[in-house]
């Protein structure tokens, strides 16, 4: 899984030029040593190029491998207008899902779960077969996913507060895999019907005392979430049968405190207008 990055990081090696801005091994360990402990950490490829932070993000995975698991998939964020006004992007950014950041639905855990925790309401698409990676649209890429989870991510900003956050930082970081919570598989049984589904459903993200906090239609990621999926191939990668793809959030991100003590995403429109839900302990 880590050799697409790898090889971006072997390319950005090659000029002094990018060398410069491909975070060091120093610079991996103290960003490392920072996230084990749940402190604000320093940027990494600060001023680099999307080359270098895709450099820093190999490194940075392989230092985290024998902490989170092996990577398991991929994930796109900033995937909406606003998100990448904010961090100054002109489209979104990737980063990686690892095995031991899944948490199965109803899960309970501690907050803060990490130095900048944030939650946000998403989606996982799981891949059948290497046949999405010819895909061209929702519907192609869909013959080619097995099945949709509802999905809260449990991200981590972990950076120092003055650090810069651009997409090349945020790339650089991973963008910010910490945790997320895995719903109940809906299998993808018509293809055309479930990318109407997708981009027509209505995604609502309730606090623990039932107020919402994001109501948006499934087209708010990229006019379909499985573009998503379309996105990240045209970046070049490579998808294998049983990689998970996160689409991005389908709304602001908010602090652990605005739920109160949880939230719940429904996704009204989906087969059974599936559910997904956490809870936090302070």
């Amino acid at each position: 899984m880590l050799k697409p990055f790898l090889a971006a990081c072997t390319l950005a090696l090659a000029s002094p030029a990018a060398m410069a801005a491909c975070a060091t091994d120093a610079e991996i360990a103290a960003f490392v040593d920072s996230y084990l402990a749940k402190t604000p950490a320093q940027a990494l490829s600060p001023g680099g190029s999307m080359e270098d932070a895709l450099c820093s993000q190999a490194k940075l995975a392989a230092a985290l491998e024998p902490h989170m698991g092996p990577v398991i998939g991929y994930k796109a964020g900033l995937t909406s207008k606003p998100a990448q006004e904010r961090f100054g992007a002109t489209e979104p950014v990737r980063g990686l899902l690892f095995q031991d950041m899944m948490l199965e639905d109803g899960a309970a855990l501690d907050a803060p779960w990490g130095a900048v925790p944030m939650v946000e309401a998403d989606l996982v698409l799981v891949v059948a077969d290497a046949g999405i990676n010819s895909a061209a649209t929702p519907e192609e890429a869909l013959a080619h996913t097995s099945a949709i989870h509802p999905f809260i991510e449990l991200p981590d900003l972990t950076l120092a507060k003055g650090q810069p956050f651009t997409a090349e930082t945020i790339t650089a970081m991973g963008v910010g895999t910490r945790l997320g919570v895995l719903g109940a598989p809906v299998p993808v049984e018509d293809p055309a019907e479930m990318a109407r589904m997708l981009e027509e459903m209505s995604v609502t993200m309730r606090d623990a005392a039932g107020g919402v906090l994001v109501q948006a239609p499934g087209r708010a990621v990229l006019g379909n979430p499985v573009n998503a999926a379309l996105w990240l191939r045209s970046k070049g990668v490579e998808f294998k049968a049983g990689d998970l793809i996160s689409v991005g959030s389908f709304g602001p991100l908010f602090p652990p405190q605005a739920g109160k003590g949880g939230v719940s995403v429904i996704y009204e429109g989906l087969p059974g207008d599936p559910v997904v839900q956490v809870t936090f302990k302070d």
